[in-house]
């Protein structure tokens, strides 16, 4: 099946330059070759099905336009020795973060001392200071989603931290459900790091997060804005994981400064509220007045530590774009060690000489706006049209601050199957970090991959599929490029 699968000129996850399996899917390699194209693309509509029995699928657009996520029945291995260092690099970067939270919305230090730039503070749509400063939490983060790439020589580097309200723990665990289901004879030759016990790590997380005043069991719920939302199905499977309710801004009142969920016997206390949208919903009070999704008084209640919000209200700065290409000197800064994960080189275009360079370079260059996601406001100048070009050409020159570059990078590859046969394939990785009592990393994670021929947008907003990951328990892991 993969005789034809040419692999020379990038670096690809299965296999290596000779078209030989690298040793983590040299089993996986037996297994498949002994299958017939047509047995595989049965597998392949049936894994397809499973997920829409589910009700596994992502809203496309305004209109409520739902598909079920394309799967790929491809993992991505990961041994366990070299997962062990990923690891250790994700739980160093996040906690790092966690003290620039703390810190810019206190004493400032990172600031004072000129590690970081005041204005890139200053023009972060999510630094949120007037509403954040001097409240009662100083625990910002509950889930981190941390976007992984492995470029053309197979080093991982962090290509986004995503802090806000970071989507995808529901594929993770239905990818591999639905892998179990379609492809059985898999899980009995690996020995993989199970998901099974992370949810209660996960609750524990959750709750630790408690204000002070809270009872010793305290009540916490998911804020949705409901089933419009690009990631609902994400909200109800979490909901239900974590055994708490699933609210909307209608369902919650505020009254003296607590937060109240309204039943049919009478007003229950929140204390916990773990919001699935951004900060400018939650409040028309204290936000957009014209919200309808959030609930009035909630940041009052919030600001005298009645309740938590997770992830924190203005965590968002963490995650800006400009902010990125800071986080390994916020290792250092905090932690005073070396990063262990490198970024991707990232040019500043409000700096007139980096700006030059990135103006005369468009078309080699990737283009970022600061404050989006999921691939929109983007430019990938290998691909792009000359309108296109000119088209960012003139938004940099207008608002140099909104905007960032970064080399095209070629991400790595892997075999997708499609229209039955393999074909090479951009991946990335989102791997969750979650922070309680301590931090931990979620034992393999989403891959996401590109399904179009040379695109290198994984988005599923963008048309991309998902991959499960494996990280597996095996010996000679040293050998496993």
């Amino acid at each position: 099946m993969l005789i034809n699968y040419q692999a020379e000129s990038f670096f690809d996850e299965m296999m290596d330059s000779s078209g030989n399996p690298k040793a983590p899917y040299k089993v996986f390699n037996d297994i498949i070759s002994e299958a017939s194209a047509e047995g595989l693309q049965k597998r392949q509509e049936r894994a397809q099905l499973n997920f829409l029995k589910q009700g596994i699928t992502f809203t496309l657009d305004e209109y409520g336009t739902e598909r079920t996520l394309p799967f790929d029945f491809v993992p991505i291995i990961i041994p366990e020795k070299k997962w062990k260092e990923i690891e250790k690099g994700l739980k160093q970067r996040v906690e790092a973060l966690s003290h620039f939270l703390k810190d810019i919305y206190s004493e400032k230090r990172i600031i004072k001392e000129e590690v970081v730039p005041k204005e890139l503070l200053e023009n972060s749509v999510y630094y949120n200071e007037e509403q954040v400063s001097g409240t009662h939490f100083n625990d910002h983060i509950f889930i981190a989603g941390i976007d992984l790439i492995r470029d053309e020589n197979g080093e991982y580097r962090v290509m986004e931290d995503n802090l806000r309200n970071p989507s995808g723990i529901s594929y993770v665990y239905q990818n591999r459900h639905v892998m179990r289901q379609v492809y059985p004879e898999l899980f009995y030759k690996y020995s993989i790091l199970p998901l099974e016990n992370q949810f209660k790590e996960l609750q524990k997380d959750l709750f630790s997060h408690a204000p002070r005043n809270a009872p010793s069991q305290p009540h916490a719920v998911l804020l949705t804005t409901g089933v419009n939302n690009a990631a609902y199905y994400d909200h109800v499977f979490l909901a239900k994981q974590l055994g708490i309710e699933l609210v909307e801004g209608r369902d919650l009142v505020v009254e003296n400064d607590i937060v109240y969920k309204e039943t049919t016997s009478g007003l229950e206390r929140v204390d916990i509220i773990y919001r699935r949208f951004d900060d400018e919903h939650l409040d028309p009070e204290a936000f957009d007045s014209d919200s309808e999704v959030g609930a009035a008084g909630i940041m009052e209640a919030y600001k005298k530590g009645n309740v938590a919000i997770l992830n924190g209200v203005g965590s968002g700065a963490a995650d800006d774009k400009a902010i990125y290409a800071f986080v390994p000197e916020m290792i250092r800064f905090y932690l005073e060690e070396e990063p262990i994960l490198n970024n991707v080189t990232t040019y500043f275009l409000r700096d007139s000489e980096q700006r030059e360079y990135v103006l005369e370079n468009l078309e080699k260059l990737v283009i970022k706006n600061v404050g989006a996601s999921g691939g929109d406001d983007m430019l990938i100048g290998p691909n792009a049209s000359e309108e296109e070009i000119t088209e960012f050409r003139k938004k940099i020159k207008e608002t140099p601050n909104q905007y960032i570059a970064q080399p095209t990078i070629e991400l790595s590859r892997a075999p997708a199957f499609q229209e039955g046969e393999f074909r090479p394939r951009h991946i990335d990785l989102r791997i969750f970090v979650t922070k309680g009592e301590k931090t931990s990393v979620f034992p393999g994670g989403l891959s996401r991959v590109a399904l179009k021929e040379d695109n290198l947008v994984v988005n599923s907003s963008q048309g991309g599929g998902v991959k499960d990951i494996w990280v597996i328990n095996a010996e000679g892991g040293e050998d496993y490029a």
